[in-house]
């Protein structure tokens, strides 16, 4: 069949070698820790300096700055491999932080933080996402005010993925409150010995439970006003609109992934189960669901590698980024929760990686911008012709 035959057109022959590299890592080395990780709530620290090690963090940055040379096709492979594993480290935050550096960081910036990000020496966090605003990123109410060379901070951020480690975080603050979304700005604030500063326990999420998600307190927590990421205040709206496809797409390649690994599950699973004297994938319900998931996912992983291509080539707007992340989490939830259900019995045991799947990819569908937000960018575009 052609689409047994598909090959996705960025997948080179060394893509597919840092991609073979990469599911031996995650095979050999993550996957076994995963059970402790889960119990304590995060991944341990030494595990990002092996990530650097071996050349997965901010592969696709230049390497005059500790980056791989690589391109966004590189991030991809190693979605890929951590949707098709089962398991992320919560590398996604760390990259976009590089990829804000990277785009409106100084000289001076891009010295004092990527090589130790490409390294795992510094682990970096995003603090986006408030108690009271969430996808709303204009709603924000964290406050950075002035004073002499420093910012003073003083608010809070939750759901903070990698904020159990973060060493950096970059801080969507309002500057100016009286501006709007031309009040906000983004700061880098490094924690270690921050006074002010301090974490909260891990957050008891239903999936997802070794990527560490946590709150942040900021209390006249002191930042160097060299820390403003662009040459001014009221920058970061702008900054975060023009960069959330970069996240986003991220986010689908996940989903396409997860959709391709719940149908090999139980594609095993059919063949195996018997019921009524026969394997499951025998009855014609079995096999209309599984005929049904499966055009949905090619549909999904052919307009996904088109998404890829676009970002490689610098052309992925907002609105493609949103359809992205909006249709491919909604049809992975939908696939994975028709999966489980034949699965039966077995699907409802945490045993069974379905399982798994079914809580873990809820959160597809919130972080990034909820899908709702997603579906207005997408009908802000429509016009008519």
């Amino acid at each position: 069949m052609l689409m047994d035959d598909y090959q996705s057109p960025w997948r080179s022959h060394e893509i597919e070698q840092f991609q073979q590299t990469a599911r031996r890592f995650w095979t050999n080395e993550l996957l076994p820790r995963v059970a402790a990780w889960e119990a304590q709530g995060h991944i341990d620290r030494d595990t990002w300096n092996r990530l650097g090690e071996m050349g997965f963090l901010l592969a696709d940055l230049p390497s005059e700055h500790g980056g791989g040379d690589g391109d966004y096709a590189h991030l991809a492979a190693l979605v890929e491999v951590s949707a098709e594993c089962g398991f992320g480290p919560g590398f996604g935050p760390h990259y976009i932080v590089a990829h804000y550096l990277h785009h409106y960081g100084s000289d001076a910036q891009k010295r004092r933080w990527l090589p130790g990000m490409a390294s795992g020496d510094i682990v970096a966090s995003i603090g986006m996402s408030e108690p009271g605003a969430g996808s709303d990123l204009q709603g924000i109410k964290t406050r950075a005010r002035r004073d002499g060379a420093d910012y003073v901070i003083n608010g809070s951020k939750t759901f903070n993925t990698n904020g159990h480690h973060a060493d950096l975080v970059m801080l969507a603050v309002k500057t100016d409150a009286s501006l709007g979304a031309k009040g906000v700005s983004l700061l880098m604030v490094e924690t270690r010995d921050l006074a002010g500063f301090r974490r909260g326990e891990p957050l008891d999420k239903i999936g997802l439970k070794a990527q560490d998600t946590v709150e942040l307190f900021f209390d006249d927590a002191r930042v160097p006003a060299a820390n403003l990421l662009g040459d001014r205040e009221g920058q970061g709206f702008a900054q975060m609109m023009a960069q959330l496809p970069y996240e986003r797409l991220l986010i689908g390649i996940r989903a396409v992934g997860n959709i391709e690994r719940a149908l090999r599950l139980t594609l095993e699973h059919v063949h195996q189960r018997q019921a009524f004297g026969q394997s499951l994938f025998k009855l014609q319900n079995t096999r209309f669901e599984l005929a049904e998931m499966k055009t949905e996912a090619a549909l999904a992983r052919v307009f996904i590698d088109q998404c890829i291509a676009w970002q490689q080539q610098g052309r992925l707007d907002a609105a493609t980024a949103a359809m992205a992340k909006w249709w491919g989490t909604q049809k992975e939830c939908e696939t994975i929760d028709r999966c489980l259900q034949l699965f039966g019995g077995y699907g409802f045991m945490r045993e069974y990686p379905i399982s798994r799947m079914y809580m873990d990819s809820r959160g597809q569908k919130i972080y990034g911008g909820a899908n709702e937000v997603m579906k207005e960018i997408i009908a802000r575009q429509l016009v008519a012709r």
